[in-house]
């Protein structure tokens, strides 16, 4: 039965947008996805088209305002993937395409911002540490290598700004996307004067800073579009990140969300801004007094899709895939993958540092090389666990991401992590959020955890828990105290794992 009110989260992600329409008040909720693609045009580039995603956007909310025709719309509320950077000409129409968190091309920059110094008080300042996905990189690589680009542009924007902009007509940000750029100042929730030096940018070439929960009002022409009632409020929302701990409810400290898909993170939520001594781990705003502590991975299931399609081309589907990886044993009988395929992020944010199968024998197949996959993402989530554990001990983890529906992937986590997990539902995540977090800034709700259970259902099965199996996390912490005696022969990674030992 469709409900009296809904709200829509719109999740824009790197590879499709997913809008949910929630109902206000009950379980109710429709899906619709439109999917775009990252393209590849050079080595090193990972782009995408924002026409295509803004159109892409308005598509995917008129299927659900469709949905819920008869249903009073209080608002759309906004997720998006983070640190994208497009240039904007004066009409502010795209000079560049979106240039992806994935993209790689300003390596050159992040490790001369690393080798002089000044990479370490950049991510004290901004919360974000220092690497090729920030646009404050991506924004030194465009002064360098198209310098007529740069000099053409009259704005620099991220991917919620230009989805805003297109829904609403104004170009603004918020604090969350803000967060994730370099470029702020986490202590006065500004833009950083000495990081606009840096890149060669004004404060006015940028969009200015607004609060996630700051309401903006639906255009004319996207209303018509999608249906829905010019003025409608337009909740400035999030990143996905912060939004993903929102929506599983992975809210106080102690308690870590942790998604995974493409890429994955772990993340805790936090009163105020901070960084860890060590620089390992990233600060981004959630709202203005939560803020989410954590590490993100560039490999996560990217590696096993790339082992399924390299390793057993003939097998058909990432389930049978992993169903011939759970016949290896628990350890590979000794083989590690260390699961760098894309420039890698946290806990040591190196680009350079290469993927690579260690401890390799005649008597391994190709079930061990992929279960290896598995298992070294996993391996991987454990280090920046372990990074997070220093700030605040983490007691339990709210998981979401589609890979979760596989045992071994769930099995391998639990006791890769030596912590019980909770198996949110596949709603459950960014969009949730987007949603929750619009019904806080509506004032429908008294706090973050409020408005999360205005859009789901009490009498719901609570997340399903997967503790770890005391034999198999037994055989991971043998596995990763030989990793640094393995990568002890590679000298381009040596050094990998002392983050473990500082």
């Amino acid at each position: 039965m469709t409900p009296s009110e809904v709200i829509v989260g719109l999740d824009v992600g790197t590879t499709g947008v997913k809008a949910v329409a929630f109902g206000v008040g009950t379980s109710w909720r429709r899906v619709a996805i439109r999917e775009y693609p990252l393209l590849h045009p050079a080595p090193g580039e990972e782009v995408q088209d924002p026409e295509a995603i803004a159109d892409a956007c308005t598509a995917a909310v008129a299927d659900c305002v469709e949905a819920a025709a008869g249903a009073q719309p209080l608002a759309i509320s906004l997720s998006t993937a983070m640190h994208g950077l497009i240039a904007l000409d004066r009409d502010l129409q795209p000079l560049t395409p979106l240039v992806t968190w994935a993209d790689s091309r300003a390596r050159e920059q992040a490790a001369e911002l690393r080798a002089s110094g000044e990479a370490r008080d950049l991510h004290r300042r901004s919360g974000t540490p220092v690497h090729p996905m920030t646009p404050l990189t991506k924004l030194l690589w465009f002064a360098r290598h198209e310098p007529e680009t740069f000099a053409a542009a009259r704005f620099w924007v991220g991917l919620k700004d230009f989805v805003l902009h297109r829904l609403t007509g104004r170009l603004v940000t918020e604090l969350s996307s803000a967060s994730a750029t370099g470029l702020l100042d986490m202590a006065t929730r500004t833009w950083n004067a000495d990081a606009l030096a840096l890149t060669g940018i004004s404060e006015e070439q940028l969009p200015p800073i607004l609060a996630s929960t700051a309401t903006l009002s639906l255009a004319p022409e996207p209303a018509e579009r999608t249906g829905l009632p010019a003025g409608l409020p337009v909740v400035t929302g999030a990143a996905d990140g912060p939004l993903g701990n929102l929506g599983t409810g992975a809210l106080t400290p102690g308690v870590a969300g942790l998604s995974l898909g493409t890429s994955g993170a772990i993340r805790m939520v936090v009163p105020e801004p901070k960084v860890d001594e060590q620089g390992t781990l990233f600060c981004y705003a959630l709202t203005d007094t939560a803020w989410v502590v954590g590490g993100a991975i560039s490999n996560g299931g990217v590696v096993v899709r790339w082992a399924g399609s390299s390793l057993a081309p003939d097998i058909d589907g990432d389930e049978a895939v992993l169903e011939l990886a759970a016949t290896a044993p628990a350890g590979c009988d000794g083989l590690v993958m260390l699961p760098y395929l894309l420039a890698e992020r946290a806990p040591l944010w190196d680009p350079d540092l290469p993927g690579a199968y260690l401890g390799l024998r005649r008597d391994h197949t190709r079930a061990h090389l992929i279960r290896a996959a598995v298992e070294g993402v996993c391996l991987q989530l454990k280090v920046v666990l372990d990074q997070l554990d220093r700030l605040h001990p983490v007691e339990s983890l709210r998981v979401t991401g589609g890979t979760f529906r596989s045992p071994l992937w769930r099995e391998v986590m639990a006791a890769s992590l030596e912590r019980p997990l909770y198996v949110a539902g596949d709603a459950e995540g960014t969009a949730l959020g987007a949603a929750a977090l619009g019904l806080f800034a509506l004032g429908r709700a008294d706090d973050l955890g409020g408005a999360v259970e205005l859009l789901t259902d009490p009498a719901a099965a609570a997340p399903e828990r997967i503790d770890p199996d005391p034999a198999l996390a037994a055989t991971y912490r043998r596995q990763r105290a030989s990793v640094p005696e393995l990568i002890g022969a590679l000298g381009t990674v040596a050094g990998l794992f002392e983050t473990e030992e500082r």
